[in-house]
């Protein structure tokens, strides 16, 4: 867990490859549940086609009946579940059900100064959806992509406006979550605004503790 730009997407990656559990992504479920036509993803859909934001009791569902699945036997990665305390708690009950509790949140924390700078400074590929940084990881000819030479562009919502409304619904709904986890001690916080490296080293160092 942690605002934009804090580094879940990159986190996630190193995770899953070093642990080999599956990535359970509640919109990668939704759509593909929607996709497969199953009786939940119909549900879903009757919401979304009406414009309403699909209830937490149908993503719940949708997560009890994935987390059930062979491959996640060993282990889950969940990303971006829960996201307010509503499904929190209602979570709760469904993980000590079906045998498979969260044992581990990682909070990602950056200051906002560093997170304005990785945000504003990133750029996208709207052909093959390669992700650069005009700092960190620049495309070797400024402003075209390296895999496809397609003209790079910002996200609409990469800019200090976005970031600060962003920032303010990751305090009111996203930091009650980690305080509810951070209650049952099992939140790791990690310094984020590190590099990569040093980060996944406190990452596996957090893990290490599950073993």
């Amino acid at each position: 867990m942690g605002p934009a730009g804090a580094g879940k997407g990159t986190m996630s990656d190193l995770i899953l490859k070093e642990y080999d559990i599956p990535h359970i992504s509640t919109g990668d479920m939704l759509r593909d549940n929607v996709r497969n036509n199953t009786e939940l993803g119909n549900l879903a859909k009757s919401y979304m086609d009406a414009g309403n934001l699909v209830p937490d009791d149908v993503i719940i569902a949708m997560v009890e009946k994935r987390l059930q699945e062979d491959d996640c036997q060993k282990g889950y990665l969940l990303d971006g579940f829960p996201r307010t305390l509503v499904q929190a708690e209602a979570f709760e009950k469904i993980e000590n059900k079906i045998g498979k509790p969260v044992e581990c949140v990682i909070a990602l924390e950056v200051g906002f100064d560093t997170l304005v700078e990785r945000i504003t400074g990133r750029r996208i590929c709207p052909k093959c959806g390669a992700i650069y940084h005009i700092h960190n990881k620049p495309s070797k000819i400024e402003g075209i992509c390296d895999v496809c030479g397609s003209e790079l562009t910002q996200r609409k919502d990469d800019t200090v406006e976005q970031l600060t409304v962003r920032m303010d619904g990751y305090e009111k709904s996203t930091k009650p979550v980690i305080d509810f986890y951070d209650k049952r001690g099992i939140v790791s916080y990690i310094d984020a605004s590190q590099e990569t490296a040093a980060v996944f080293e406190k990452v596996k160092e957090a893990l290490s503790k599950l073993k």
